[in-house]
């Protein structure tokens, strides 16, 4: 054997990577970047564009102001639907589960307001619990499960509210002061926020929704994380309904119309990629939301009619998807 067959083969010599790979792994990290400070750009142009379009009345304190009120309920929604986005999951009961939970909290609301909040937030668990159940122990896709629900609530709303509109407590709108409704959401995105960071919770998300067979190798108990996150995520809009009747005053069959869709807009403007997974950061749901109500709020300043407005909401909707989603490794939604 020659010596420079020797060297061919001898294991401790170092093989120098393809040019292909190092490529490839440039053009890997350079996407990360663009898509971690992607939703950043994103509300910076919309705000952007809307400020000029409107001659910058937008950004005048009464309409920050308005923008800001609107965004209490679907900021709160949108943290336990996040949750469940990471997993991989979806939920499309969250609109429907507001407008039954705020029936709840208004009834409530006429003995007491702690007793208001508390009825509010189990009546949201036991609706979560029931969709983690049929996805979970049944082992039904969650967004069919979902679905169902949707319609299921929305029937049990209507008929609720088929006389007249649930109204809440006259005390009850007192509370509707920037201050407490801003500290609520604060306190409940903190509150998330240190869950998913630093605890075990967040990577046991992530590994939920990149894998569910390796996150069971991992020792990542699926079922039981997936049944705290629904019934953690039913319990957040129940207490989202406490806010939306501070803020509205009574419950119609309409209540919460629309949320989920709203919700899963603004997850996906602010970054959130639809398989979930490791991608998944905190900052899409602040991002998304502050983003949505801006896009919301300009093409109503700009005078667009209500179809107009849902044509525009779905085209970029659709962009978005199209720029966040990771085809490489994409999987079917759990």
């Amino acid at each position: 054997m020659t010596t420079n067959d020797s060297q061919t083969l001898d294991p401790k010599t170092p093989v120098p990577a393809a040019p292909e790979a190092d490529e490839g792994k440039q053009k890997l990290s350079e996407r990360f970047n663009i898509r971690a400070i992607m939703p950043v750009l994103g509300f910076v142009v919309i705000l952007g564009f809307f400020a000029i379009a409107t001659g910058g009345s937008i950004l005048t304190p009464k309409n920050l102001t308005l923008m800001l009120s609107g965004s209490y309920v679907l900021m709160i929604a949108s943290v336990g639907v996040f949750m469940i986005m990471t997993m991989g999951c979806l939920d499309f009961s969250q609109g429907s589960m507001l407008g039954v939970t705020c029936i709840v909290v208004c009834t409530l609301s006429k003995y007491n307001v702690v007793l208001a909040i508390v009825g509010g937030i189990v009546a949201g668990g036991c609706i979560g619990a029931i969709n983690a159940y049929f996805h979970v122990r049944r082992q039904i896709p969650s967004f069919i499960v979902t679905m169902c629900m949707m319609f299921l609530l929305r029937g049990v709303c209507a008929y609720l509210t088929t006389d007249a509109p649930a109204a809440a407590a006259s005390y009850m709108t007192d509370f509707n002061q920037l201050p407490f409704m801003l500290g609520c959401v604060v306190v409940v995105l903190l509150i998330v926020f240190f869950l998913y960071r630093f605890t075990a919770l967040g990577s046991n998300l992530k590994a939920i929704g990149a894998g569910e067979k390796a996150a069971r190798f991992a020792g990542v108990n699926v079922n039981r994380t997936k049944v705290l996150v629904y019934v953690a995520a039913g319990c957040i809009t129940g207490f989202a309904a406490f806010l939306s009747a501070i803020r509205n005053g009574s419950v119609t069959s309409t209540a919460g119309n629309m949320l989920e869709t709203q919700i899963l807009i603004a997850l996906v403007l602010g970054g959130m990629p639809i398989s979930g997974g490791a991608k998944a950061r905190f900052s899409n749901v602040v991002m998304g939301v502050l983003s949505y109500e801006v896009l919301q709020k300009g093409l109503v300043m700009m005078g667009f009619t209500t179809e107009i407005q849902q044509l525009i909401m779905g085209v970029v909707f659709l962009i978005v998807v199209a720029l966040f989603s990771d085809r490489d490794s994409i999987a079917v939604i759990k």
